[in-house]
């Protein structure tokens, strides 16, 4: 049986996580179509990015996951500016079978190498493991995508392996990560 838990809105000390609303559809749609951004994510996602990319996935996808308790899903809101949302991370509580990973995350490119990201994934990451309960995360990037690798890094996550994989027609490399409860909690003592 699906575990259905709304994604608590989450603070750290720049940003706020908020569950994502149909109203967010436009500051992510703002930030997200931009190639420098989607050619770091699978390539479920179009591009060109639609005009209403961001609201069809929202309405289509993203929601309906979290009304069924299949993820969760938070925006990016800096505390500056709490109106408009700079990016996503998504954990999914209850992976598809074509599901690699477990959480999913992207930011604006005008945010990237502040730290952001690591703040907001590791308030992602303590509510996964000592909230929700999950024993253990599986996570991914392109090898290329030397940020997400960054991120997982500073959040302790274990490197794995590698694998290749199918992306628009061409081979990528694809590091695979795990980061478990018990390393979460490991990581945060020493960083407390």
């Amino acid at each position: 049986m699906t575990k259905i838990i709304q994604p608590p809105i989450l603070e750290t000390a720049r940003l706020f996580l908020h569950p994502i609303r149909l109203d967010d559809a436009p500051s992510l749609q703002k930030h997200f179509n931009n190639w420098n951004v989607i050619k770091y994510l699978n390539d479920k996602v179009p591009w060109p990015y639609p005009d209403d990319g961001a609201y069809q996935f929202l309405k289509n996808n993203a929601l309906p996951r979290m009304e069924a308790g299949k993820a969760m899903l938070w925006g990016i809101f800096p505390k500056e500016n709490q109106q408009a949302a700079i990016g996503l991370v998504e954990f999914r509580a209850e992976k598809t079978a074509n599901d690699q990973e477990d959480r999913g995350f992207w930011i604006a490119q005008a945010y990237w190498g502040q730290g952001l990201m690591s703040e907001a994934v590791t308030a992602v990451n303590d509510f996964i493991f000592f909230d929700y309960g999950r024993d253990k995360i599986t996570l991914q990037n392109y090898k290329m995508n030397i940020g997400s690798r960054r991120v997982k890094e500073k959040t302790g996550a274990t490197f794995l392996h590698t694998k290749t994989e199918n992306w628009r027609g061409e081979k990528r490399e694809v590091e695979v990560w795990e980061l478990t409860a018990e390393n979460w909690k490991k990581f945060r003592e020493e960083k407390l």
